[in-house]
């Protein structure tokens, strides 16, 4: 109750004695104040589901029921449980005193009153509970505010991910397609000349040993030059060598195909698509982090595929949650590496596993595994926030983990998370839908 104000504050005078409810009236009414009377605690309790009053005068000796019982009632009601209560009583020992503050009253007035007494105590206790109205209410915006700008700020997060993610895939996928399409064209070239070059030189081949059964004797400037080229040694060498050129023209095509379909630009929208084909590509361009290096041998991938259906999805976002995870896993393990030797690594080789099932008939789980050292469970619970990384500074942003749950979560309608075996194994489960609901993933 601000007293500044217009409104006149309220107090309930709680008396047995209408002498004492007649001097006290009329003195709070003199000092501008509006007064109510019960005349037992019983009336008080029924007066006050009608209207509350900003302060109670509640008597304590009262027939019935004293004012340490109403005062306790006042107290148990949500509605009146903070209106202040000042007790009115001609005992003055200690141990009244204590027990009335102990039922929730805020002051004592001894009988008999002193009227400016009264009336300072009132003053002071409505002005105290109108601040501590004001300072609840401005609490309760504060913490309005709060939950505003967190929210917002969440919101801010959100959003500096979707636009991290889009311009990331944007560049990322037109980067990819732009260098498939460039190599694309001269290994065409190469791979289809290659049958050519494969057929004229058995043809050039093929005329030398004719003329070497035409002309057995050939003239000694023939037989010098024969001597010296060693035609046999070409005939054999140059077969294989077109063989080689024609499995590495080869290769490189299929580079290139894996990268258009881990980039898949020209397919923003959603479709069907197989999944296998998006894991197997995501695997050729991280082939080169796989492979055996001086310090440890390779990392092995075994996959286990089952057959599945095509998924309805976005292709190159569920190929960034591949990515994603896969390159974590070969962290992971290169870390791991580091601080075993290379003979441990030998008798305990790393490992990613792969693998696809059906969940039921509508949903799909790819699961991806490595035999790296587990995850503690306080990092686990934290793994999918914004910008929370275990890596070294410069060296991870906290965000492939957190789009990728976007991706499968909030676009896809699945489920993405982490189950960490100490000793065993750390493996990321997948679980999206065959088909999307717009609405879902609009």
């Amino acid at each position: 109750m601000n007293l500044t104000s217009e409104t006149t504050p309220t107090v309930l005078i709680v008396d047995d004695n209408p002498a004492n409810l007649g001097v006290l009236s009329d003195a709070l009414d003199q000092s501008g104040l509006e007064v109510w009377v019960a005349k037992s605690g019983t009336v008080a309790l029924e007066r006050v589901k009608y209207a509350l009053p900003d302060l109670i005068l509640l008597d304590v000796m009262m027939p019935e029921m004293d004012g340490f019982e109403t005062c306790e009632q006042l107290k148990l009601n949500p509605a009146t449980q903070n209106i202040p209560i000042i007790f009115m009583t001609a005992l003055s020992d200690t141990d009244n005193k204590v027990r009335g503050f102990q039922v929730g009253a805020v002051d004592y007035i001894t009988k008999p009153f002193q009227q400016e007494e009264v009336l300072s105590r009132i003053k002071l206790h409505l002005k105290m509970n109108d601040l501590a109205t004001q300072l609840e209410q401005k609490n309760v915006l504060l913490e309005q505010k709060f939950a505003e700008v967190s929210q917002a700020y969440a919101d801010l997060q959100q959003m500096q991910i979707k636009l991290i993610q889009s311009e990331k895939m944007s560049s990322l996928g037109q980067m990819i397609a732009g260098i498939a399409h460039e190599i694309n064209n001269p290994v065409n070239f190469i791979y289809g000349n290659l049958v050519h070059a494969h057929e004229y030189a058995q043809e050039v081949l093929n005329l030398v040993h004719l003329y070497q059964e035409e002309y057995p004797e050939p003239t000694e400037r023939i037989q010098a030059a024969l001597v010296a080229s060693d035609i046999e040694f070409i005939e054999d060498d140059l077969l294989k060598l077109l063989s080689s050129m024609n499995i590495g023209a080869k290769r490189i095509s299929e580079i290139v195909k894996s990268t258009r379909i881990f980039s898949r630009v020209d397919e923003a929208n959603m479709k069907e698509v197989d999944i296998h084909d998006g894991i197997d590509s995501t695997l050729t361009i991280l082939n080169y982090r796989l492979k055996a290096k001086p310090e440890h041998p390779e990392i092995e991938v075994v996959k286990d595929y089952s057959e599945l259906p095509l998924v309805e999805c976005y292709a190159s976002q569920l190929n960034q949650v591949f990515m994603n995870i896969l390159a974590n896993a070969i962290d992971a393990l290169d870390e791991y590496n580091q601080q075993r030797t290379f003979e441990e690594i030998k008798q305990h080789p790393s490992q990613i596993k792969i693998s696809t099932n059906m969940i039921n008939d509508e949903w799909v789980a790819i699961h991806i595994s490595n035999n790296g050292p587990a995850i503690e469970e306080k990092v686990q619970t934290k793994l999918f926030d914004p910008f929370f990384t275990t890596k070294p500074v410069g060296k991870g942003t906290g965000l492939g983990l957190s789009i990728s749950y976007q991706i499968i979560v909030e676009r896809h309608g699945g489920c993405l998370y982490c189950k960490s075996i100490p000793g065993q194994e750390t493996v990321f489960v997948i679980e999206i839908p065959l088909r999307q609901q717009i609405s879902k993933v609009a």
